[in-house]
């Protein structure tokens, strides 16, 4: 049902963007990526992605910490693409630290990156959506956007934020064709998470499989990370003609962490 869509998916050259973004072509949906790294290990991805799934796929390099070229990537991806149908907003950067010693450019970046870009993206994207009558934007969130924890204050006002600012697009767009979702997830295995388990084995002299159970086992009751295929899924489904009607929500996937 989504073959011939057009989206873009932020921060989407590893991790959970780029499983969203598989996800995404797999069902026929070209795709405008986003996102840091080697400009030939993206180019690489890119064309792999392409010939793959046998979509369309772009690349654009916006720095989402600035506002003007998250409105060059909305603008980017409808020239490229031929218009916008799927937004999914998942950039994000992350910094701990108690708030006393949180330092302010870190704050502004993380609050820039994880909850503006969603916004400058988001009003750019809406127009079209609207003249075409018919949009998904999907927000990946985090479990952190509906629970706090200790040293990562920005990063848990910016989720929350986030999870506001979908609830009010969700409403301002109710009678249209337009939905607006968060993603919650919990413990998710991607390359950063496996940096802090092998960080975590090395410190405390165990192994790689204790350190993440260990890990795992402080919030999430299943002992099992969330798969970025697993969210890919959710993303398809939530683009999809059976969650028409679902919109404003914020959904956790998070093995049971918000059930304590």
């Amino acid at each position: 049902m989504l073959k011939g869509r057009k989206a873009i998916v932020t921060g989407s050259t590893s991790g959970i963007g780029l499983g969203i973004a598989r996800a995404l072509a797999a069902e026929g949906v070209s795709v405008m990526l986003n996102g840091f790294g080697d400009a030939g290990a993206i180019e690489t991805l890119r064309a792999d992605l392409a010939k793959e799934f046998g979509v369309e796929v772009a690349y654009n390099a916006a720095d989402l910490s600035k506002a003007v070229e998250c409105e060059a990537l909305v603008a980017d991806a409808e020239a490229r693409l031929g218009g916008l149908d799927i937004l999914v907003n998942n950039a994000g950067i992350q910094h701990v630290s108690p708030v006393e010693d949180f330092p302010a450019d870190r704050w502004d970046a993380v609050i820039a990156i994880n909850m503006s870009s969603v916004f400058h993206t988001t009003r750019k994207a809406l127009p079209g959506m609207k003249a075409r009558g018919w949009g998904r934007i999907i927000n990946v969130a985090s479990v952190h956007g509906l629970v706090g924890s200790a040293n990562k204050s920005a990063y848990v006002a910016a989720k929350h934020g986030v999870i506001g600012l979908t609830k009010v697009v969700a409403l301002e767009n109710a009678e249209t064709a337009i939905t607006c979702n968060a993603i919650c997830p919990g413990w998710v295995l991607t390359p950063l998470v496996q940096a802090q388990i092998d960080t975590r084995a090395k410190n405390e002299g165990i192994s790689v499989a204790e350190a993440g159970r260990a890990l795992l086992l402080e919030k999430q009751p299943s002992a099992r990370f969330t798969s970025v295929e697993q969210l890919g899924a959710l993303a398809v489904f939530l683009a999809g003609e059976a969650a028409a009607n679902i919109t404003g929500t914020a959904l956790p996937v998070d093995g049971g962490w918000l059930a304590r």
